[in-house]
């Protein structure tokens, strides 16, 4: 039996044809977006930005589930955002630490340096190895919290102009599809 095409209707009211990939695109889309409304997405992409910039590494995913869950935020969503936010949350992680040390008013001696890390870690026991450099985790947790609303505010208030924006060019009708209504209205007063 053979299927028939998927249709809907263009700009101007004429069946068209549904291409492969908007098919294969339509339920990813309705996942993500989840009939959320453009501020919605905008603030779930800041939320999720300040969690999966959470300067330590494998905790932003379950932090993410967690805040999402508690806030109704969209999973998929928040998810795929920390996953692309992962090479900026490794470079932060260093700014965090050095940020918190400021804060914190750090002793030049207590300063973290990398090199100690890489050459320490697999040197020391765990409970050495957090002994040694759990006051850069410190510094690191202290600096988040504390830049923590501002990066949140400012994504938010960046994205969702953004998102609003995008979602207008998707809901306007294209050109082409005015052209092709306009076609099939004349085609169909000239018959």
């Amino acid at each position: 039996m053979k299927r028939e095409p998927e249709l809907r209707e263009d700009d101007g009211g004429a069946p068209r044809r549904i291409g492969l990939g908007a098919r294969l695109a339509r339920p990813f889309k309705a996942l993500f977006t989840q009939g959320l409304s453009p501020r919605q997405i905008a603030w779930t992409l800041a939320i999720g930005t300040g969690c999966s910039l959470f300067p330590f590494l494998g905790a932003t995913s379950l932090l993410n589930l967690g805040v999402g869950l508690a806030l109704g935020l969209n999973q998929p969503l928040l998810q795929t955002w920390n996953q692309l936010l992962g090479p900026l949350q490794l470079v932060l992680i260093l700014v965090y630490v050095r940020l918190g040390e400021v804060l914190l008013g750090a002793a030049d001696a207590q300063r973290f340096r990398i090199s100690e890390l890489v050459s320490s870690f697999s040197e020391l026991s765990l409970g050495e190895f957090f002994e040694r450099f759990g006051q850069a985790g410190l510094h690191a947790f202290v600096a988040w919290l504390v830049t923590l609303p501002l990066l949140v505010g400012l994504v938010g208030v960046l994205a969702w102009p953004l998102v609003r924006r995008i979602a207008r060019m998707r809901d306007k009708p294209s050109e082409g599809g005015r052209a092709a209504a306009r076609a099939a209205a004349s085609a169909a007063e000239n018959s």
